[in-house]
């Protein structure tokens, strides 16, 4: 069975499942269950560690902005690089390759007996994530960043392996939905870009492109995914247990590409990024990464959205997630913090906003959340990401204001393995900081599937949840329902998370 082919028969096997269950309880004792947990859950804010249990075992819904190599925590790092013979720069604190076969350089030391040294391995954990950084001679935001450079030798090449071990933590986490950013261009067409170079003529540069085989090299990134949907699948055992808590999570990729890049290659990304979402259903959206705050970022930001732009004009029906206002004051001159979020809006055709964290900076930040709500851009919330590299935390963040003006948001991890955190405690997090109630976690999480780019219709008819899509209207079970569900991946999910949702309200209820 191919990856797709499995993909598709776990959500056969899902849908099953869901119409199996029993009819769904009345709305009154569904209302009577939140109406509970509300009053629950106000008590649990008092009790951390009680909150902490409580938000576990809750339906998450989909994480929806989710750096994989970020995503892996440095101990699984440790543990491939030592099966694969690979080396330690004890100097930098660094995985390195072999000087020669199985042959570490001078100075270096095999990667296994980090394994063995609770003192390194201590040390290296520490260099590869935030765990128990201190800042001295790097701030925070740098010794972030930094760690994936320090991990990039045993990251590449195990996308697949990876994959399933993030998978795996997203099933523990009670979460149903992926979106991982995870595909880039390649050294090929990075090296067909620098060949042609960019002029500023968006048609001509792009028909070069095509000229030297831009669309052959979108096909072998599909070739890519292909490999890497069959090592998850291989890893997690879903060809023999596809009902499996892993195997139920469904997985959409969004392409990276990397805005740090000379123009020329941003250009050729971008093209790249878009031909393959426009042709793969498992590549949903694309977007931009690397630090919004670096030289070369800032100088070409609205290039880049210009670029976005041209590109989104010629495949409209592709999907853009776009990482904007990941800043914050001192960061860069207060003139860099203007109109990030707005052009990727305006002129980037953005459908979520990574971060949006400097919102309230910008010259035109009513207008730009105005436009927000009307047009139902989702912001992807990451507190702890944004506490550690941008110092940007509890009242000076956006996360309330968004709220308050009515911006749809979601939360989401952003490099959990760098960051040391995973999906429940960024509810938690919120949940403490921002003194959420049950009904608004529950609405937040049901955001997270609403505002993915999973392919179909909507279990609902607005993101008020109040009242589902006509075809469910006369009933959650009925004929006309079920085909609807059947025929719609995101109604699917959606009907999922609902009856979820409800097995662990009335469970709680009794606890």
């Amino acid at each position: 069975m191919t990856a797709l082919n499995c993909s598709t028969f776990a959500f056969a096997l899902l849908t099953a499942n869901v119409f199996a269950q029993p009819a769904l309880a009345p709305t009154h004792s569904r209302s009577t269950n939140e109406a509970l947990l509300n009053h629950q859950f106000a008590e649990l804010r008092n009790s951390p560690p009680e909150l902490y249990a409580f938000l576990l075992r809750m339906p998450k819904g989909g994480d929806l902005h989710n750096h994989l190599a970020g995503a892996v925590y440095a101990e699984r790092f440790l543990e491939e690089a030592a099966k694969q013979s690979l080396c330690i720069d004890p100097r930098t604190l660094s995985i390195v390759g072999p000087e020669g076969e199985n042959r570490c350089a001078s100075g270096d030391v095999p990667a296994t007996r980090s394994l063995n040294d609770n003192h390194l391995f201590a040390l290296l954990i520490d260099s590869l994530s935030m765990r128990d950084f201190v800042p001295g001679s790097e701030s925070a935001h740098d010794h972030f960043f930094a760690a994936f450079e320090k991990f990039s030798a045993v990251a590449h090449g195990h996308d697949g392996e990876n994959l399933a071990d993030v998978v795996r933590r997203a099933a523990e986490q009670n979460e149903s939905y992926l979106e991982l950013m995870v595909l880039t261009a390649g050294s090929a067409i990075t090296g067909i870009a620098n060949e042609i170079g960019f002029d500023g003529d968006f048609d001509a540069t792009r028909q070069k492109l095509l000229q030297r085989g831009l669309e052959q090299q979108a096909k072998a990134i599909r070739t890519r995914v292909d490999e890497m949907e069959k090592a998850r699948v291989q890893a997690l055992a879903c060809d023999s247990e596809p009902v499996s808590p892993p195997c139920r999570v469904a997985v959409r990729y969004i392409f990276q590409v990397l805005r740090g890049s000379p123009k020329e290659s941003v250009f050729a990304q971008l093209l790249t990024a878009f031909i393959l979402a426009s042709s793969d259903p498992r590549v949903v959206a694309i977007n931009f990464v690397q630090p919004e705050d670096s030289f070369t970022s800032m100088r070409d930001y609205h290039l880049h959205m210009q670029m976005v732009d041209y590109a989104k004009r010629l495949y409209p029906g592709v999907h853009i997630s776009l990482h904007a206002g990941e800043l914050a004051p001192g960061l860069v001159p207060p003139e860099g913090l203007r109109f990030h979020i707005r052009e990727a809006v305006q002129l980037g055709h953005a459908e979520r906003i990574g971060h949006g964290v400097d919102i309230m900076y910008e010259n035109e930040w009513f207008e730009t959340m105005r436009l927000m709500k009307e047009r139902h851009i989702d912001v992807e919330i990451n507190l702890t990401s944004n506490d550690q590299i941008l110092g940007v935390k509890g009242k000076d963040h956006p996360f309330p204001i968004y709220r308050k003006y009515g911006v749809p948001v979601t939360i989401s991890t952003d490099d959990e393995g760098v960051a040391r955190t995973h999906l429940t405690q960024e509810y938690q997090r919120a949940v403490l900081t921002y003194s959420l109630s049950y009904a608004d976690v529950k609405q937040i999480v049901r955001n997270s599937l609403e505002y993915s780019f999973v392919p179909g219709d909507s279990f609902w008819k607005d993101a008020s949840y109040g009242v589902r899509a006509a075809p469910c209207g006369a009933g959650r079970h009925t004929e006309t329902c079920e085909k609807f569900i059947q025929a719609n991946e995101k109604a699917r999910l959606q009907a999922d998370l609902e009856d979820r949702f409800d097995a662990f309200e009335r469970d709680r209820t009794h606890w």
